[in-house]
Order: structure tokens, then sequence, then C-alpha cells
């Protein structure tokens, strides 16, 4: 347990001649080494420590204390509580025996990427503020546009001089849900001639009940009554992907009686599934109501940089909006969401902010974006940097190694799970994740069968040797096994499914579930 209260100690940062120098470059050399050391050290180590912690809520400050330190410590002892009281209650995202949710991947150019940004701490709330990190962000959104192939609609800069479109960096997928939801709501109000917002009872949204919960949320924060939020059902018969008849009937049945659809959000991998709901006739839909459609492609769209994948945002020329996260499948840490839109004045429109002191000519003269004008805030850090870094270091090439790799493991556990006849894939497998789960064989009923599920995945996030998340699909309880954290390789993927088989036979012989009678 460290020392809280101790008598004052002095070193370089605290030295009485100069005073508190909390950037003094010799500290900043040390404790940088020593934190680039535990990095790496960490990389080394994090396949042998348990995925998931063993601690209780609250453990933290019994070990650290509750009170704050009154006098200095050195560095050492910070980082020696770090590593004794920290790390032990981590859920090591990073393993390469994570398959729990969708991989966090990293890479040693996104870190070095960070470190940097972190160091300069730059605010580029507008151009002024910090030239090269706005120029920095626009250049590495038009470049992974390109990687995507978007339509150059979608881009800052072309061949033609500026665009009308434009992309910036968002923390989440929920800041890119929420800032277009307030672009439609906007101009959906103006094209119905509302004053104010008092027509905002009158629109609607609309997405499949796959649909990530963050994207409702959003909803209520834009302020859309809950009450004209669509949850548009799936099933096995679209592979639980968004029904564009179904869509149209819901839409039009909300016009007739007086509303006014406003959004659509569409997915590119949904979260329980992966299922990919049809972006061009999801589009056609859209455009007879002159609805916003926006595309989340938080995951899945990073591997539609591989051209074996890209028909999965087939349309999207016709949509307004999209959105991908490269810090979940791109070797970019987080925090890091890509959103572009076709038309950056229908954000900057209700986005913008303009008091006196952020005033300027580059600002002024309407030849850049200021891109707190595109956010929900107006400091923004300097994420470009490292999403430039990791294009800059690995190129296209290496990037499509690294997702085709991981969908090849996915291949080969699905394969797996096949072979098995205890088990049953649920829906098809798209990109790295597969949904699966012991089937009901013999006399198990259903809702036994969840009960097994249930039991595997709670047995094998214990043993600390592998980490999977569930969800419900089809009413059945579904195992998930995301493959694609950075340091994963086929021998990890085959020993979960060892360390799989194995305990379902453990559950089955030891009669753990019991028939309904």
């Amino acid at each position: 347990m460290g020392s809280l209260d101790t008598n004052p100690i002095s070193f370089s940062a605290f030295g009485d001649d100069a005073g508190f120098q909390p950037l003094n470059p010799e500290d900043v050399r040390g404790y940088l080494h020593k934190a680039v050391d535990f990095i790496s050290d960490y990389y080394k180590s994090v396949e042998s420590m348990p995925v998931l912690p063993d601690v209780k809520p609250g453990y933290l400050q019994d070990q650290l204390q509750a009170k704050p330190p009154t006098y200095p410590a050195p560095f050492d002892v910070t980082m020696k509580e770090f590593r004794t009281s920290v790390v032990p209650g981590m859920t090591h995202w990073a393993s390469p025996n994570f398959f729990a949710f969708f991989p966090s991947t990293n890479s040693a150019a996104a870190i070095a990427g960070d470190l940097i940004a972190s160091a300069m701490n730059t605010v580029g709330f507008t151009w002024q503020a910090s030239p090269a990190a706005t120029e920095m962000e626009v250049l590495a959104l038009d470049w992974l546009a390109q990687l995507l192939r978007l339509p150059t609609s979608f881009m800052n800069r072309t061949s033609a001089g500026r665009g009308t479109g434009g992309g910036v960096i968002l923390g989440t997928t929920s800041e890119a849900m929420l800032v277009t939801l307030v672009a439609a709501r906007d101009a959906a109000l103006r094209r119905t001639g509302s004053e104010g917002v008092a027509g905002i009872t009158r629109l609607t949204v609309y997405a499949a009940d796959q649909t990530h919960s963050t994207f409702f949320k959003a909803c209520r924060l834009a302020g859309f009554d809950p009450a004209n939020i669509r949850s548009i059902p799936t099933g096995a018969e679209t592979d639980y992907g968004l029904d564009p008849a179904k869509l149209l009937e819901i839409m039009q049945a909300d016009m007739d009686a007086g509303l006014v659809p406003t959004y659509i959000c569409a997915t590119v991998g949904t979260t329980s599934s992966n299922a990919v709901d049809p972006v061009g006739a999801v589009a056609d839909v859209a455009a007879m109501f002159n609805a916003w459609v926006h595309v989340d492609a938080a995951y899945a769209g990073s591997a539609c940089i591989c051209p074996e994948f890209r028909h999965h945002l087939n349309g999207v020329e016709r949509i307004d909006s999209i959105s991908l996260s490269p810090h979940k499948w791109l070797m970019t840490c987080l925090d890091c969401t890509c959103l572009w839109v076709r038309d950056t004045h229908r954000l900057t429109d209700s986005l913008e902010t303009n008091p006196e002191y952020l005033k300027n000519h580059a600002s002024e003269s309407g030849t850049v974006t200021d891109l707190k004008d595109m956010q929900v805030g107006v400091g923004r850090r300097f994420r470009g940097l490292k999403l430039w870094m990791v294009m800059r270091t690995y190129g296209a090439a290496k990037l499509q190694e690294h997702i085709r790799g991981d969908v090849s493991m996915a291949k080969m556990f699905e394969e797996s799970v096949r072979a098995d006849e205890r088990f049953e894939v649920v829906v098809p497998r798209n990109f790295a994740l597969v949904c699966f789960r012991i089937k009901p064989q013999n006399a198990m009923t259903e809702e036994d069968a969840d009960d097994a599920n249930r039991e595997l995945m709670e047995r094998l996030n214990k043993t600390g040797k592998a980490y999977l998340a569930h969800t419900v699909v089809g009413g059945k309880f579904v195992l998930r096994f995301a493959v694609g954290s950075t340091l994963q390789e086929e021998m990890h993927v085959r020993s979960a499914w060892e360390l799989i088989k194995k305990t379902t036979s453990e559950i089955m012989n030891g009669d753990k579930i019991h028939p309904k009678i």
C-alpha cells in the first residue's frame, strides 16, 4: 500500500531552486521511458494474465486509500502502486484470449501517435487554433474514405478542390448518431415550416430492432418523442437485417397519420449478430420521404477496405452520413470514430457556434471548416495523428492482411462448431463474429439449452483463459465469439475451442442441466 502523507521529497520536478516543474525535460524523458517499458512488458505478458479480474467493487479504494496525498512521491512509487493494485483489476482487452463484444485493436503506430498527440496537447477547435491538427484530420479522413471507396461527395478535398461533404473524428458512434440526428431534426423542422421546435412531436425515426441501443439513447438526447422511435422487428428470413418492405410500410403509415419521417439508422454489422442492413434499398425507401439515412458501420465498416467486403456498402452514394470506428478493427486505439457527411453545412447549420473570441480570418473566409462545428462540444483532441500514423506506417496492404487474417480465423472456428453435433451456428457468420450455442438434444428443451449455454459462458469466463459475451437472437441465448484482438493467432482460437469442448463435456456429463419433465 502506498504511503500518502509523507514528508516532502526533493527531486527534479520539485527542486527547491526551480520550484514546481511538471514538465521538467528530464522527468518527461524518465517517466515516459518507464511507461514505455511497462507497455512493452505488458504486451509480452498479457497472454498469461486472466482475461477477467477477480476483484470486488470498491477494491481499489481499499488498496490505495480514499484520501488524496498531500506530498509528492517518486514516480517509481506511483508505478509500483499501478502495477500491484490497478493492473490486477483490469479486464485485458489486449489479451489474445479476449473474444467478447467486438475487438479493441491497437498498434505500435497508434500508440505512438496518441502519445505524441497527448504530449503536444493541442486543442484544435478551429483551424487557426492548430492548422496542422485540422489539416491532418481532414487528410486522414480523406485517405480512409478512399480506402473504403466512398463517393467523392463525402470527401473534404477532391481533385476539383474543396467538396461539399467531409468528415470529422469523434469519440464514439453515439456522438456520430447524436449530431446527425440533430441535423436531420432541424432539417425536417425547417422543411415542414415549424416555428422553432414546436413540430418536434411529429418527427419519427427508424431502425431495426438489432440496432445498437445507443441509437435509441441518442434519439432521446436529440429530443425525439420516445413514442415516435420505431424499432422494426427482424427475423431469420432476412438474417436479422432490416426489411425494406417493412420499413416502407411503417413510414407510409406514419406519414398517413400526419407524422414526419425524419431519420433512418441502417447498420453494417450489428452488435448482436453482425447482421447487415441493405444500405441501397434503405436509401431508396428514405428518398420517398426525404428522410436522412445514417449508416452505422462502427465495427464491420473496417472490413470494407477489402474489395471482397465492399459490397456491403453498395448504395452508400445515396445516403447522408456514415460512421466507422477504427478503434474497433483498424488498429487505432480508442477513441476514434470517423463520421462522413455528404453536406457538411447540414451539420454546421445545427452545431455552429461563433463567439467573438473565436473569430478569425481563416474561419470567416469560408475556405476551412472548423471541426468544432461538427461535434457536440468545442474542445477536441488531436485524434487525426494516430489514424494517419496507422495508415502511413502500415499501408492498405497490411491493414487488409490484418482484416483477412481475423476473418480466416473466425471461419476456422465456425467450421469447428459446425463439425460438433452438440452445437449450432445460430446465424450465418459475417466478418469475424461467430454466434453459436449448445443446441437442444435428447430430452432438452429450449429453456434447458439456454441454461446450458449460460453455464458454459460463466464457466469459461471464470477460468480466466477466455472471455466470451452473449446475446439473445430469435429468443435464444447465444454465445458470441468475436475474433480480432490484435495479439490473437490461430493457436489462441484453437485453444479456446478446445476449452469450450472440454467445458461442454463437463456440463453434460455432470448432469448439471436437468431436462424439464
